[in-house]
């Protein structure tokens, strides 16, 4: 008997169990309707949904890679409030725009050169208008070795950036700007919605960032004017994504949809990429408003 006990303390030492999502409680009624949402789509698509009050989840091709597109505008956020969380710089401090920084015609990279603009306000630009200068002027600044680190210290294993990042250039050249998979992408914005990036006043500033989105016609157009949501989108020409934290009446939700491979390739709104995520979110609200 003692024998048995100490095999089985071993086993336990040496071969920890590990909780993940495949052992969470699978909504199996909503899994079904988007699965039926999904099936006929010209592409691939993935979904990882999470509901944060019953721990219920779904999941499509929820460990698959896709191109986050401007979606890893969130993990560059994490490395500038890593700065102002280790006292290097200040949410409001100045900073000098200069125009060999500019990567395109958005508001930044519209300014004249030497303009001073707040910290502050290049994270909100880059966020809520997902402005692309903005965006790679900050990630300059931090580096996109630094932001991988933190992914990994955070227990990410996937979720990357890859543009301008030293031994990404394999992936950058298939996934673009960054990668990730819809789970790890909901986990990041679980993680900011619960208050455990850095500190919770930092999680919260984050927070309320993301809950300032210009881009709200695909998923969050499903949502009543008075929801409060975390969210960012991203597009490129054969993906549509957007990862969101929605706070509904009986509780939170959160979600990632994302495509790749897709043969509609437009940017209008009957995109078929930004069909399918309003079809999918809709659903998900409908089951968990």
């Amino acid at each position: 008997m003692l024998n048995r006990v100490l095999s089985f303390l071993l086993i336990f030492i040496f071969f920890p169990i590990s909780f993940s999502y495949s052992q969470s409680k699978i909504d199996k009624k909503l899994t079904v309707k988007i699965q039926d949402l999904v099936k006929d789509f010209n592409g691939t698509v993935g979904v990882y949904v999470q509901n944060l009050k019953t721990g219920k989840t779904v999941s499509i091709n929820a460990d698959t890679l896709f191109p986050t597109a401007s979606m890893v505008k969130v993990p560059i956020m994490l490395g500038v409030f890593e700065k102002i969380h280790l006292g290097q710089w200040s949410y409001h401090q100045n900073l000098l725009y200069r125009d060999s920084l500019s990567y395109d015609r958005g508001v930044v990279g519209s300014f004249k050169d030497s303009t001073e603009i707040t910290l502050s306000e290049v994270v909100f630009l880059m966020e809520s208008i997902s402005d692309n200068t903005a965006s790679l002027w900050l990630q300059d600044l931090v580096t996109g070795k630094r932001i991988n680190e933190l992914l990994s210290m955070n227990g990410f294993n996937a979720l990357r950036v890859n543009s301008r990042t030293p031994g990404r250039e394999n992936f950058r050249k298939k996934y673009g700007w960054g990668v990730c998979t819809p789970y790890e992408m909901t986990q990041l914005i679980i993680k900011i919605n619960k208050g455990e990036i850095f500190s919770k006043e930092i999680s919260e500033r984050m927070a309320r960032i993301l809950g300032n989105q210009f881009w709200d016609e695909e998923g969050l157009s499903v949502l009543p004017k008075e929801i409060r949501f975390m969210s960012k989108t991203g597009a490129v020409d054969r993906s549509r994504s957007e990862v969101s934290v929605v706070h509904g009446s009986k509780g939170s939700y959160a979600y990632c949809i994302v495509t790749k491979n897709q043969k509609d390739m437009t940017y209008e709104k009957s995109n078929e990429g930004f069909e399918i995520i309003r079809k999918v979110a809709g659903e998900i609200w409908n089951q968990y408003k």
